[in-house]
């Protein structure tokens, strides 16, 4: 195949290989041994790299494995995972004219990286670079974008939740979304935390590995993460805020019922008081007997409760 732009070279089972000039990107999902074995003979790889290659790892890393740097990167998925698995890993070995991504999963920014790159290159639009440096730039600040969609959805569900949370009745329902989106931002922070130690190691090993010029490519890579995770704080101040909204109206409203239930019993309690004492079993009782005793009692229980209505109004209690 002859032309400049990128050429996929072979798309077998889950490996699909690329080539841009004098740069091929490997990118494969879930390898099986053969594949590995293939990919550590082809491209000089560590065979304990090549071994952690077979299965996901848990605590992302950075390794300077003589002719390549060894990345690892875990990013949240809540919306767009295709596995149960709200963290999708993407292992990046990356060498001088060569970059192999392996992951576990449809990771959908590499896959419409993948289909940008190859469209663009064809059509010869602009240079990626001279080294895989700067393909890998490319490509992490493509899946630092793709989180942008998971920080829309927590920004559209803040929002209407802040429409919503005066609405009477539902305020077990507000305390429920609220919950739901705390989660999904914990969730953001604890996947993403990691990642400034990680690239923080990466731009001494690709100062040493690519030379010092390539630092502002490392620096704008940095850039991009704080641009994330001041979003995420930005969304997390306004989940506190509108909690401890939720949390006031939620007080206010019980100590709303809880004085009318006081008033009630206060109220109710002389009362019960009264025909309580009118309805022992003595040998005497005043007013008990007499013409219209009733009608008596009745009045002056109503009058009582009379009374009490104006002094709790005039106290400003109803």
């Amino acid at each position: 195949m002859k032309g400049v732009g990128v050429k996929l070279l072979y798309n077998i089972f889950m490996v699909a290989k690329y080539k841009h000039k004098n740069i091929t990107w490997v990118d494969v999902e879930s390898p099986t041994q053969e594949e590995v074995r293939n990919l550590m003979e082809e491209y000089s790889i560590d065979p304990l790299v090549a071994d952690e290659l077979l299965l996901p790892t848990l605590k992302p890393r950075v390794e300077e494995h003589g002719n390549l740097i060894y990345l690892i990167l875990h990013f949240p998925a809540f919306r767009h995972s295709h596995q149960a698995s709200i963290s999708q890993e993407v292992d990046f070995l990356i060498g001088k004219n060569f970059i192999i991504t392996v992951r576990y999963d449809t990771v959908d920014p590499l896959h419409k990286f993948s289909k940008v790159f190859e469209v663009n290159s064809v059509l010869d639009k602009g240079d990626i670079g001279e080294h895989a440096g700067f393909l890998f730039f490319y490509m992490i600040r493509k899946l630092y974008k793709s989180l942008e969609h998971e920080i829309e959805y927590i920004n559209d569900a803040l929002e209407l939740i802040e429409t919503e949370i005066f609405d009477e009745g539902k305020s077990k329902e507000m305390v429920r979304a609220l919950s739901s989106i705390g989660r999904d931002i914990l969730n953001l922070k604890q996947a993403l935390w990691p990642h400034r130690d990680v690239l923080d190691s990466f731009d001494d090993a690709s100062a040493r590995f690519f030379g010092d010029e390539y630092h502002n490519h490392a620096k704008s890579i940095f850039g991009e993460y704080y641009r994330i995770q001041n979003s995420i704080r930005a969304h997390s101040n306004t989940l506190n805020e509108l909690r401890q909204t939720n949390d006031s109206l939620l007080s206010t409203r019980q100590n709303e019922i809880i004085k009318t239930l006081t008033i009630m019993a206060f109220i109710t309690f002389p009362l019960t008081l009264i025909s309580s004492v009118f309805g022992m079993n003595t040998q005497y009782l005043p007013i008990v007997g007499r013409e219209n005793d009733f009608w008596l009692i009745t009045g002056a229980m109503l009058a009582l409760t009379f009374a009490f209505f104006i002094f709790f109004k005039r106290k400003h209690w109803l």
